[in-house]
């Protein structure tokens, strides 16, 4: 099953949005959009364990 996140899951006022067949690819896209995008986030275990309870399967 396809995974889906967004930044406005995460109540975010930006319009990125990404899918992925597999959470660590999804992840991979989410952490490249985090570091261009998002500087102010600091990606740590608890950030990551977060942003991974807002994947979506559809």
């Amino acid at each position: 099953m396809t995974k889906s996140i967004s930044c406005s899951d995460a109540g975010k006022d930006c319009g990125w949005s990404a899918t992925a067949q597999t959470e660590e690819e999804l992840m991979g896209k989410v952490t490249e959009h985090v570091k261009e995008e998002h500087k102010e986030i600091e990606l740590n275990s608890e950030s990551i364990s977060s942003i991974k309870l807002l994947i979506k399967e559809i």
